[in-house]
């Protein structure tokens, strides 16, 4: 019996959700009296037998250049080998764009219960309950699992990951891989960018901004943060902005540590995709704003004197 982790990787490194994945995993593990052993699909340059230290005790590798581009359905079959020869009981993703893919096919596969969006470790005293967010963030459901494997796919940057020293075992797994249904024949990449999926901090700007000209408010106080740059869709919509940056309930739900709203309304719509946030600060010129409701501390004023207020506070902390 084991809880197995699924730790995602793109361009040869492990990703940072898939750490905190580790981490919930192993403390699972420890809940269950279980061994923690992990999955790493792909090649990757990492040392893997660092992630001992997240209380991971094997690593099963599946290393061929055919795995380095994500096939939902391919990898489903090639984790649900791993699960099935290491008695896995318990299977962690995270719950990013490849989880998303992979969590549910597999448990139709296996015939396991699914909580996608975990945000805290299972109650286990009776039964196998886990946490979720449910309606965009506004309630919380605990959902009992009942099969006899169970897979948990937590939310990004919703568990706290405390590391140790240690040193896991790495062994290649003989799977079988078959060709994907669906061939990449090219990627895009956003580069020289903190990615906002991973970012601790994210710096955010809206209409209120009046037009991309002035943007520079937003990319000055990001890059003294080592911040990822966001907007609210309509700043996409009218092309002020890539629409990568897009957060909100149509484009990508984030939960940094730190989030910057500034000229932004905070319309429900944008208040979906940014409610996980641990601290948000907004700054806005109407004291009515409902972005204010939610924040942590809001300054009602003009952006166009805060910010620069702000930026120049930022340079002087920097040079202590």
């Amino acid at each position: 019996m084991s809880v197995l982790i699924f730790l995602d990787q793109a361009d040869g490194h492990i990703k940072k959700s898939s750490f905190e994945a580790a981490g919930y995993g192993a403390a699972v593990a420890k809940q269950t009296g279980t061994a923690a052993e992990a999955v790493v699909l792909g090649t990757v340059n990492d040392d893997l037998a660092s992630l001992g230290n997240y209380g991971i005790t094997k690593v099963h590798t599946v290393t061929n250049e055919a795995l380095n581009h994500v096939d939902a359905q391919g990898f489903t079959k090639i984790i649900a080998e791993v699960a099935i020869a290491t008695g896995a009981t318990v299977i962690v993703f995270s719950n990013n764009f490849n989880g998303k893919a992979i969590a549910p096919r597999l448990s139709v596969r296996l015939k396991a219960g699914l909580v996608s969006g975990a945000i805290a470790l299972p109650d286990t005293t009776n039964g196998f309950t886990v946490q979720k967010n449910v309606f965009s963030g506004k309630a919380f459901a605990n959902v009992t699992i009942n099969t006899a494997i169970k897979i948990i796919s937590l939310n990004p940057n919703s568990f706290t990951v405390a590391t140790t020293e240690g040193i896991a075992e790495v062994a290649p797994f003989a799977a079988t891989i078959e060709a994907p249904k669906v061939q990449v024949t090219a990627t895009d990449k956003v580069v020289g960018e903190v990615p906002l999926s991973e970012a601790e901090i994210v710096v955010s700007g809206g209409r209120g901004l009046k037009g991309p000209e002035n943007w520079g408010l937003v990319t000055d106080l990001a890059k003294l943060l080592g911040a990822a740059t966001a907007c609210s869709r309509p700043v996409a919509d009218i092309g002020w902005r890539p629409h990568h940056e897009h957060v909100g309930q149509t484009g990508l739900a984030i939960a940094p540590n730190l989030y910057f709203a500034i000229g932004i309304s905070g319309a429900i719509q944008h208040l979906a995709g940014v409610n996980r946030s641990k601290t948000i600060v907004v700054i806005n010129k109407d004291p009515e704003a409902p972005f204010f409701k939610a924040a942590d501390y809001g300054i009602v004023g003009d952006a166009f004197e805060i910010m620069p207020k702000i930026i120049e506070a930022v340079k002087q902390m920097k040079q202590l």
